[in-house]
């Protein structure tokens, strides 16, 4: 395993199913990393092909013409506005199946290709970039999309097996990350505190007819969060990082419809959950964090 050295600088990996995902999960986070110095990489695990055109401004032929070129466009874009590295796994998207009965997935497509092989991919570029901290999804995906699914469970294998001389000899050499963290968004605490403060401004909530649907029975992932980074500040670079995947992102939509200011005091911080962690840290969810590189600092001297 490749020992640490002191005085190197910080690195961050973020793992994700389709480009916009990092716009919308964590991206205020990297962006203040990368403020600090902390060298981040975003990786994307398919190449969003199956993705619908969300926004009607670019529902246009030129743009159905070449869906995948347009997602390698908008990502690139949104990870110059971060500031951050970004690298392609490569697999291709499996499509969200709707119906009842659901449909099959289609062949080929990443949530049905076997673990190893984009474990192996993606301990590939662990071993190349050499994180110190890993994010990824928790076991749900976020939501139960299959590529989220696939998504945690090959960052979660890629974790336990970049570190081993014994797996993937081929793919480089060894590199133990030091932490695993799960981002988690939309708990009912963050949805109910948004909600209200939008009433007591005196404006429409967009989240009334979700709260009232909401499933208490399932889960809160709220329960979870060990870590809340600050980051209200870039809050406004991950908004343009979002525009920016103009295919899958109305600027019209709820995504927008909570101002700036009202975020950045009702709840400044993206949320967490420690997975594992082979160093020293104190971070439980009675207990919250505040910072993904804690124990990690002091182990590499950063």
């Amino acid at each position: 395993m490749s020992a640490l050295h002191h005085d190197q600088p910080l690195r961050l990996m973020t793992v994700h199913a389709h480009p916009d995902d990092e716009s919308s999960k964590g991206a205020a986070t990297c962006a203040r990393y990368v403020s600090e110095g902390v060298e981040v990489m975003v990786v994307t695990c398919t190449g969003g092909e199956a993705g619908s055109i969300l926004n009607p401004a670019m529902d246009i032929p030129e743009v159905h013409a070449d869906m995948p070129g347009t997602r390698r466009r908008e990502m690139a874009r949104a990870a110059e506005i971060l500031g951050v590295a970004h690298r392609w796994l490569g697999f291709v998207d499996s499509g969200l199946p709707e119906g009842d009965p659901k449909p099959p997935l289609p062949p080929g497509c990443f949530a049905l290709e076997p673990l190893e092989v984009p474990t192996e991919a993606l301990v590939r570029v662990v071993r190349e970039f050499r994180p110190h901290v890993l994010v990824t999804y928790d076991e749900n995906g976020g939501y139960p999309h299959p590529d989220h699914i696939r998504c945690h469970e090959v960052s979660v294998a890629a974790f336990e097996a970049a570190g081993d001389p014994d797996r993937f000899p081929e793919a480089g050499e060894p590199w133990q990350p030091l932490k695993l963290y799960y981002s988690h968004g939309f708990s009912k605490a963050r949805v109910l505190a948004f909600h209200e403060a939008m009433l007591e401004a005196g404006m429409e909530s967009p989240y009334a007819e979700w709260l009232e649907k909401w499933d208490d029975s399932r889960p809160d992932n709220g329960a979870r969060v060990t870590t809340r980074v600050a980051c209200g500040e870039w809050f406004s670079v991950r908004d343009d990082a979002l525009r920016a995947h103009a295919t899958q992102i109305d600027p019209t939509s709820r995504w927008f419809a909570v101002p700036l200011e009202l975020q950045q005091r009702v709840w400044p911080t993206e949320d967490y959950e420690l997975a594992r962690s082979i160093v020293d840290t104190e971070e439980t969810n009675a207990a919250p964090g505040d910072d993904l590189f804690a124990g990690v600092r002091e182990r590499v001297g950063a």
